[in-house]
C-alpha cells in the first residue's frame, strides 16, 4: 500500500520508509481538491489584471518589476534555469527523495497555487526512482533552499540530469526509458513553488536524526561494554539516582545501561575496588541522556516542519494571497546546530571511555593498549589517535552555522539561516560518531576477552557475541582498517540492536 500524502501528518517514520526502502506515495483526494482549488485562485489573479509578487512580478531585489502575460511561462522557467547554481558533489538517492517527497507533501498542503499536474510530476519520479541530480553546496537556507530545489525542478521539464539505476543522465534520456514525458510548460508562480522552501535542509537533517536515534542506542551499547571491561561500579545507574534529578533521557540512558549490565560479575559495587569511577564511566547516564533528550526535541520540531506550508507567496484565497517568510530555515538551522552538539558529545564521551580503555594507568589492571605483548605490539594505540582525530574535527563542524548570515539579492533578503549547512554538518558529525563508537566497542570487547572469564550482562553477552561473529580477538598486531570496517558494519547492521532487544526488551 503506498503511504498517502495529505500535507498534515508526515512522519519521520514513513519519511524514511520513503527515502531508504522505496515505498510508493500517493496523494490524498482532499489533497488534490485544495491543490486545484488554489490554483484556480491564481488563475483569477492572472485574469483580473492585478500585480501580485511571484505570479507576475520578477523576483527577490525584482520584486518590483511587472512581468507581461505573455511571459508568464518563460519567467517560470527562467526562475529554475537562472537558479540551479549548486556546486560540488551531488547528494545521494536518501537525501533526494527526501528533498522530493517533503516538497510533494508541502504543495499538498494546497497554498501554493501549482497545478496538480506539476506535482503529479514529481511523484511519478519519486516512484518511479528517477533521482534528480542535486549539488550539496550552494544553498543559504533563505529564500529556502532555492539552488537545490531549483536542480530538482528543472528535471520536471526535461532540463538537467538525474540518476536512475545509478546511472547520471539526461533527464529526458531517462525519461523515455521509463515511457514518461516532461512538462511542457509550466505556468504561472508554479517555478516559484517548486524552490521556495526549506525541503533540502529538512530532508538531510531528518535523515540525520532518524540515524542519531538508532546512535544513541549503540552508544548505551558500547557504553555498557567499556563499563564491564573496567569493572565500572554499579551504584552510579540505580534508578533512584537517576529519578531524582528528573531529566527524562538520563533516566532512559540508565536504565538500558541496567538492562544490559544485569547479572554481570564485571561490574563491581561501591568501594569494592574504588570509591568513584571516572565521568566518562560514572556520568555516562547523563551525558547520553542529554543528548536523547535533545533528539526528542528535534524531533518534534523536524515533524512539523516536514508537515509546513513554505511557499511565498502564500495563496489562501483569489482575495488573499500573502508575501512573508514562511521559506526561512531559522526554525530547522538552530535545530540542526542543536543536533550536530548532541551527537558530537556522543562521540566526545566515547573517545574517552576508549582511552581509558587503552592507557595501561587508568585501565585497571588492562595491558598497555589491549594487546597481550605490549612493546613489539601496539595494538589499539592508533586507534584511539583515530578517534581523537574524529572528535576533533567534530568540534570543527559543531560550530554552529545557523548564527552566520549574509545579505543576498542586493539587501533584499539581508538576513539567512545557512539551515542547509548546518544539516550538512550534522550529517558529516554523524558520520564520524559511527566511526568512533564502532572503534569502542572493537576496544571493549578485545578489552573483555583479556580479562579473566566472567559473566557478562544478558545484553552485554549478546552484543559481545554478536560482534565476535565477524572480529576475532587480536593476539598480535595486525593491519588495523579492515577491523575497522567491519565494527562498523556491525554498528550499522539493524540485526545487531534487534538481538540485544530480544533478551533485554526495548532500548528507548
Amino acid at each position: 500500500m503506498p503511504i498517502i500524502i495529505n500535507g498534515n501528518n508526515l512522519t519521520i517514520s514513513q519519511f524514511m520508509r520513503v527515502v531508504r526502502h522505496q515505498e510508493e506515495v500517493q496523494l490524498d483526494h482532499e489533497a488534490i481538491i485544495r491543490i486545484n482549488q488554489a490554483n484556480l485562485y491564481i488563475k483569477n489573479i492572472i485574469a483580473s489584471g492585478r500585480t501580485v509578487y511571484g505570479i507576475n512580478t520578477g523576483f527577490g531585489k525584482l520584486s518590483d518589476t511587472s512581468i507581461p502575460h505573455d511571459e508568464l511561462n518563460k519567467l517560470q522557467e527562467n526562475l529554475l534555469k537562472s537558479h540551479a547554481c549548486g556546486v560540488g558533489p551531488h547528494f545521494n538517492k536518501e537525501v533526494v527523495r527526501g528533498i522530493m517527497l517533503l516538497r510533494v507533501n508541502a504543495l499538498a498542503k494546497g497554498y501554493s497555487g501549482i497545478r496538480f499536474k506539476v506535482i503529479n510530476q514529481l511523484i511519478k519520479y519519486l516512484n518511479n526512482d528517477i533521482i534528480p541530480a542535486i549539488p550539496e553546496q550552494g544553498s543559504l537556507g533563505a529564500s529556502g533552499d532555492l539552488a537545490p530545489l531549483a536542480h530538482m525542478g528543472l528535471t520536471l521539464i526535461g532540463l538537467g540530469e538525474v540518476y536512475y539505476q545509478n546511472k547520471l543522465m539526461n533527464t529526458c534520456d531517462a525519461l523515455k526509458i521509463v515511457n514518461l514525458k516532461p512538462l511542457s510548460k509550466l505556468e504561472a508562480k508554479e517555478g516559484l513553488s517548486l524552490i521556495n522552501g526549506t525541503q533540502a535542509m529538512t530532508a538531510i537533517g531528518a535523515i540525520t536524526l532518524y540515524d542519531s536515534l538508532q546512535l544513541i542506542k549503540i552508544a548505551d551499547v558500547a557504553g555498557s561494554l567499556s563499563l564491564e571491561a573496567l569493572h565500572g561500579i554499579r551504584d552510579a545507574f540505580d534508578e533512584q539516582v537517576h529519578q531524582v534529578r528528573g531529566h527524562h533521557g538520563q533516566i532512559v540512558s540508565a536504565r538500558n545501561i541496567r538492562n544490559m549490565t544485569a547479572n554481570s560479575n564485571y561490574l563491581t559495587d561501591q568501594g569494592e575496588c574504588r570509591v568513584q569511577d571516572a565521568y566518562s564511566l560514572r556520568c555516562l547516564a547523563q551525558v547520553h541522556g542529554a543528548s536523547r533528550d535533545a533528539l526528542n526535541y528535534i524531533s518534534e520540531k523536524v515533524e512539523i516542519e516536514m508537515n509546513a506550508a513554505t511557499d511565498n507567496p502564500l495563496v489562501f484565497s483569489d482575495e488573499k494571497i500573502v508575501s512573508g517568510g514562511n521559506f526561512h530555515g531559522q526554525p530547522m538551522a538552530i535545530v540542526f546546530d542543536f543536533l550536530k552538539i548532541a551527537i558530537s558529545e556522543l562521540a566526545n564521551i566515547s573517545e574517552r571511555r576508549l582511552e581509558k580503555l587503552v592507557n595501561p594507568s587508568i585501565s585497571h589492571g588492562l595491558p598497555a593498549f589491549l594487546v597481550a605483548n605490549p612493546g613489539i605490539n601496539s595494538g589499539m594505540m592508533i586507534v584511539q589517535y583515530a578517534a581523537a582525530s574524529l572528535v576533533s574535527e567534530n568540534k570543527v563542524l559543531a560550530h554552529p552555522a545557523s548564527v552566520d548570515s549574509i545579505p543576498s539579492s542586493a539587501n533584499q533578503e539581508d538576513h539567512v539561516s545557512m539551515g542547509t549547512i548546518a544539516a550538512r554538518g550534522a550529517r558529516d558529525i554523524l558520520e564520524n560518531a559511527k566511526k568512533v563508537l564502532a572503534m569502542e566497542l572493537l576496544a571493549a570487547t578485545q578489552a573483555i576477552d583479556l580479562r579473566p572469564v566472567g559473566q557478562l550482562g544478558l545484553g552485554s553477552q549478546v552484543a559481545y557475541h554478536y560482534f565476535r561473529k565477524t572480529i576475532p580477538f587480536l593476539e598480535n598486531d595486525e593491519i588495523m582498517y579492515p577491523y575497522l570496517n567491519k565494527a562498523m558494519m556491525v554498528l550499522e547492521d539493524n540485526q545487531f540492536l534487534e538481538e540485544i532487544e530480544k533478551v533485554i526488551g526495548r532500548l528507548d
